[in-house]
């Protein structure tokens, strides 16, 4: 059967469907007409050949307690060997409802109240906010900005608070969400090796891992040293790649027994089992027969970085574009416009009416950015950048005046 959701220009209306970004902006502070480009999911179907897998459990109509078996784990570590050459064993894998609900399980397993948590900042806030409400110690070891637009990690600075504030958990982002990073190997090497020397456990959230752009390689952070496999907990999800996340299905690699046998209490502890029969569905047709629809995907996500970069050269120039080397979400440096941060926030919210994602949820070092996803037809994506340029002329032609 051929794919049938390869339009991705089509618009598609999310107004009504109890939509996060859409129906709930005055419930969250914005106003209604606001335009909607923060949180990460996209705006296109998924693959037609996972939706004909989710109308077949729809049509037997019974959805009672589902597990998975070979099938399902033949899907996912055939995925992951195919894009990633990561391989894995049956046993290691453990699922969760959720990427976040995994760290959750994390900092419960392997760390007790007060201790610290290591991040890299600026970096996905669900980080900060499930270390601090364990009552956990948020530790950033802040990436540096360059002068030629590009992340770096600052690894003395990474070593020096692991031994000052004795930390036990590291949480990676990689490929790093908001500032785009696809970590080399040689850098994913050097990290590895402070861990280890440390003994400074990993989890390193790979979610974005199927959007790397041309002449960059995801690595998976497991297979840089063979000595990971006692340390590191890696999450994965079709969530992002498939456009998933409603259904609530992510795969947690775990090869220790130790460090398996801790997150399994913990899932236990909060009294969760089986996961969603539709989630566990979609996962597996995605992984089996969704191919097509993710590599015309990651074109038209391409294609739309190319527009986002060419726009903001030709209109926007006091706005730069930290290049991505992966991930649907862009970082965008508003530092060029010299306004405070309320400020920034009133362009964009209520003048620009566009709801970004604030780069200083992201910590700190965010601060003066914005991250907007760009996982939406090319035609919104348009008008969202057509209406913060309107919002930016009008703002110089009134201090002009």
């Amino acid at each position: 059967m051929e794919e049938r959701n390869l339009n991705f220009d089509a618009v598609i209306d999310r107004r009504g469907t109890d939509c996060l970004k859409y129906d709930f902006a005055v419930r969250r502070g914005r106003p209604a007409d606001v335009l909607p480009l923060w949180v990460a999911d996209m705006d296109f179907k998924t693959s037609s050949r996972v939706l004909d897998a989710l109308q077949r459990k729809v049509e037997h109509g019974i959805f009672g307690y589902t597990e998975s078996g070979d099938r399902y784990f033949e899907a996912v570590s055939g995925w992951l060997s195919r894009h990633h050459s990561l391989n894995i064993r049956q046993e290691w894998l453990v699922k969760t409802p959720g990427v976040v609900f995994a760290l959750a399980m994390a900092v419960k397993a392997y760390t007790d109240e007060g201790d610290a948590v290591l991040i890299q900042q600026p970096v996905y806030y669900p980080f900060t906010e499930v270390i601090r409400d364990n009552n956990r110690r948020v530790i950033s070891s802040d990436l540096v900005l360059g002068d030629d637009g590009r992340y770096r990690m600052d690894l003395e600075d990474l070593e020096r608070k692991i031994t000052e504030n004795r930390v036990k958990l590291f949480f990676l982002c990689s490929p790093h969400n908001p500032v785009g990073r696809v970590w080399t190997k040689r850098e994913l090497a050097e990290i590895a090796a402070i861990c280890l020397r440390h003994q400074v456990i990993t989890v390193s959230d790979e979610i974005h891992e199927d959007f790397v752009y041309e002449g960059h390689v995801h690595t998976p952070f497991l297979t840089v040293d063979p000595g990971l496999e006692n340390l590191c907990i890696t999450c994965t999800s079709p969530a992002k790649t498939f456009n998933l996340a409603g259904l609530q299905i992510s795969n947690i690699i775990i090869p220790s027994g130790k460090l398996r046998r801790a997150f399994q209490k913990q899932i236990a502890a909060a009294g969760y089992s089986q996961l969603n029969a539709l989630g566990l569905a979609a996962c597996e047709a995605a992984y089996t027969e969704g191919e097509e629809w993710y590599e015309a995907l990651k074109k038209y996500l391409r294609s739309n970085i190319d527009f986002l970069r060419e726009y903001l050269n030709q209109h926007l120039p006091q706005i730069a574009l930290i290049e991505p080397e992966g991930t649907y979400l862009a970082w965008l440096d508003f530092r060029g416009l010299g306004l405070s941060g309320d400020a920034l926030e009133d362009l964009i919210v209520n003048r620009a009416k566009l709801w970004l994602d604030s780069g200083a949820i992201f910590g700190k070092a965010g601060q003066g950015f914005e991250r907007i996803n760009i996982a939406t037809s090319r035609s919104v994506l348009r008008e969202a950048l057509d209406r913060l340029q309107g919002a930016i002329d009008a703002a110089m032609l009134t201090t002009r005046q």
